[in-house]
């Protein structure tokens, strides 16, 4: 192609490019481009229905992390007090999701009367005073100091503040199905009484890990603990 032809053709295709632009036209990719926009459903409702301008939803996964996590609630509504004028607990919406192995600190000390001793042995988790198996949720007591991972804070103060929590439903269904062949007794019993027993300002979710995405969807920060 000679060099008349060669800025011919370069003359074309600019002239193509503006036309395009002048209609509007967008390219493919700039077509795919615009922001993600998660669905809002009504089974997520009440993500939105804790008070506060700044939202956070603590994972817990294990049964050290369930007691960090009551730890890292004290310390975000401790460290927004000190450091903001005016700051106080009604500014932060706090979610614990208690999933996993520490699913069963979301039960109260009736279930841990009754199956302490088989929860200990499924978690590996056991009174750092008696060595024992507990038979209270240790996380609501305040006589470990820094024995357990909480530190002191326990379940009641941060509950008093405004904590909400959300308990994972699969793992609760799992416990049950694990402590019935322990104790040759029915699974459906046992889940009754661990779902009927759970530590105030509470709800059981569908999935512990879908409660924490969702919770992302909604604007919620995310602390892992554990």
């Amino acid at each position: 192609m000679d060099s008349s032809n060669s800025r011919r053709s370069l003359m074309l295709g600019v002239g193509s490019a503006v036309v395009a632009a002048g209609l509007g036209v967008r390219s493919a990719g700039a077509q795919t481009s615009s922001a993600f926009k998660p669905a809002i459903q009504p089974e997520d409702a009440w993500l939105d229905q804790r008070p506060g301008k700044h939202r956070t939803i603590i994972d817990a996964v294990t049964p050290n992390g369930a007691g960090e996590a009551f730890l890292y609630a004290g310390n975000l509504y401790n460290a927004n007090k000190a450091t903001y004028p005016g700051g106080g607990d009604a500014d932060m919406a706090i979610v614990v999701c208690l999933r996993h192995f520490a699913t069963a600190f979301a039960y109260t000390d009736t279930v841990w009367a009754k199956y302490g001793k088989t929860m200990s042995a499924m978690l590996g988790f056991v009174d750092p005073k008696t060595k024992e198996a507990p038979s209270t949720n240790l996380y609501n007591s305040p006589a470990y100091g820094l024995s357990l991972p909480n530190l002191g804070t326990t379940i009641d103060a941060v509950t008093k503040r405004g904590v909400y929590f959300a308990v994972c439903d699969t793992a609760t269904h799992f416990v049950a199905g694990q402590m019935a062949g322990m104790l040759k007794v029915s699974a459906d019993e046992i889940y009754k009484d661990l779902s009927t027993n759970l530590i105030p300002n509470s709800r059981l979710v569908a999935a512990g890990v879908l409660a924490v995405t969702r919770a992302q969807e909604h604007g919620y920060s995310v602390l892992h603990a554990g």
